[in-house]
């Protein structure tokens, strides 16, 4: 017995739908996968800190010694250097990076000698000696504030307000946000240390 032509034609309908669903369910991800790149364009940034493009150099900024004598980088050249900014005299937020850096520094473990820390002061103002004394091993050179703010960027803000991070080529090269995560630092750190062969 043959089935009526309007049990053909909707059992032929629903195998379109079944077809036509297959269909979707497989061009999906290469949907989704165009969709994602053309329209909302993933940037592929893994690091924490902003890479700052183009690089200043820290090589020409002219610096002191805290009591203003005519001084160089010293052992910060040619090494991975973590830069706090100082236009006081070293209160609280001051001390917090500055704790945070040695602490970024001593997690680098066998690779915390490839590392330095300087302290860079843009006024007449000196920290506290017991201030000084948790960190040793901190450079602390005086530089002027305008020459400061030319070789350290700092859009819409202060170059005090962040933590940079200047190559072993004396390039500044990145800059960790206000209220910096040590933690995210690390990373970031690790992954330079690890991706250079040099400093």
């Amino acid at each position: 017995m043959q089935n009526p032509p309007e049990a053909t034609g909707a059992r032929t309908s629903r195998g379109r739908w079944k077809l036509i669903a297959v269909l979707l369910v497989c061009a999906a991800p290469v949907i989704a996968s165009y969709l994602t790149y053309y329209v909302i364009r993933p940037e592929g940034r893994t690091n924490y800190g902003e890479l700052i493009e183009p690089m200043p150099a820290i090589t020409g900024l002219a610096v002191g010694t805290a009591a203003g004598a005519p001084s160089d980088l010293g052992a910060v050249g040619g090494k991975w250097t973590m830069v706090v900014i100082e236009p006081g005299d070293c209160a609280k937020v001051c001390q917090d990076r500055l704790y945070a850096i040695r602490q970024v520094r001593l997690t680098t473990g066998k690779e915390r000698e490839r590392v330095e820390r300087l302290l860079l002061l843009t006024s007449p103002a000196v920290p506290a000696p017991e201030v000084l004394a948790g960190h040793e091993g901190l450079h602390l050179r005086r530089a002027a504030p305008a020459a400061v703010a030319g070789v350290f960027p700092a859009p819409g803000g202060a170059a005090s307000d962040h933590i940079y991070v200047v190559d072993p080529l004396g390039n500044v090269m990145m800059r960790f946000p206000a209220d910096a995560d040590p933690s995210r630092m690390k990373k970031d750190l690790a992954k330079l240390l690890r991706a250079s062969r040099i400093g």
